[in-house]
């Protein structure tokens, strides 16, 4: 009798966590939609786009412990494909959109091949290198103009949605970052997630009990490395142009700021803080260079006083205070 009652605490434990994190995203959602009414649109549609590449950052670092300083490979890399089908190619934007995302799938397929065989800072350097690589290769390749970019890609129809209008683009934007999303938190709530944390918390272990753990690794690194490659592909939309800054490694390093400062691991942590980093870039532009190096404060306050993110010690408060 005692250890059944003891099993039903930690199940209904965690039917209480996820029934709070279905509130959260309903909360969530209204504010988003509420939200270009209050704020500058186009700061919002370019925060939700990072907000999407910070969660599958988070997908991959949070919840399978693989920490990889090359994602911007994934962004950058959709984001010239895209705004070449666009522009070069006169496709319409929801086939630029997929011929990005399914390159992003095809390149994290490739890579990940190669950087899951090993662990640790190893797996990370050869994240780094690859990405490296590929920088490159696109500031030589002809269809990406150098350092000149992409530049001017027209909004277009999607599916006959005039995205010249600002608030439709917006809620289409919104509507891609809820599905990424929705995939994201599907995935960590499912058995494959509890796989993947089974793995972060002790490998080791998690082979002894037969699991094939490179298999489990390469899975959520593709599906990270997609998502992150959707949000390259659909923030064309917004701005209009793919630069090298999409793909070099200040934005692998950017993404890295994003997760921990809104709480790595945890579901809305990474959308929080997207949403502060692009948000001083955008009010803080003023102050020129020195944007970095209020970022840089403010990331050592958020680790010396706030360890587990704004949003993971929010939770760690509420936690105890219930």
């Amino acid at each position: 009798m005692t250890s059944v009652t003891e099993n039903a605490i930690p199940i209904a434990n965690d039917r209480k966590s996820f029934d709070d994190q279905l509130i959260a995203f309903a909360l969530m959602t209204a504010a988003l939609i509420a939200l270009p009414w209050i704020f500058y649109p186009y700061f919002v549609m370019q925060a939700l786009c990072f907000a999407l590449f910070a969660c599958a950052f988070n997908l991959l670092i949070g919840y399978g412990g693989l920490l990889s300083f090359g994602h911007a490979m994934f962004m950058g890399t959709a984001s010239y494909i895209s705004a070449h089908t666009i522009k070069a190619l006169g496709m319409p934007p929801e086939v630029g959109i997929l011929a990005g995302t399914v390159t992003a799938l095809l390149l994290s397929v490739a890579t990940g091949w190669i950087a899951i065989r090993r662990q640790g800072i190893y797996f990370s350097m050869i994240t780094l290198a690859l990405s490296q690589l590929l920088y490159l290769v696109y500031t030589q390749a002809k269809f990406t103009h150098g350092e000149d970019g992409i530049q001017g890609v027209p909004h277009g129809m999607f599916l006959g949605l005039d995205l010249s209008n600002t608030p439709t683009l917006y809620y289409l934007i919104l509507s891609f970052f809820l599905f990424g999303f929705l995939v994201i938190f599907r995935t960590i709530n499912s058995p494959f997630g509890e796989v993947l944390k089974a793995i972060r918390e002790n490998e080791q272990r998690a082979i002894s009990l037969g699991y094939k753990t490179e298999q489990y690794k390469l899975l959520a690194f593709v599906l990270s490395g997609t998502l992150a490659g959707l949000a390259g592909a659909v923030k064309v939309l917004v701005a209009q142009n793919a630069s090298l800054t999409d793909v070099h490694w200040s934005m692998s390093g950017e993404v890295v700021l994003m997760t921990l400062v809104g709480g790595l691991g945890t579901v809305f942590g990474p959308v929080v803080g997207a949403f502060v980093i692009v948000g001083m870039q955008q009010y803080l532009a003023p102050f020129g260079q020195w944007v970095t190096v209020i970022q840089g404060v403010i990331f050592v306050v958020c680790v010396l006083a706030f360890r587990r993110g704004i949003v993971g010690e929010i939770g760690h408060l509420l936690r105890r205070s219930f």
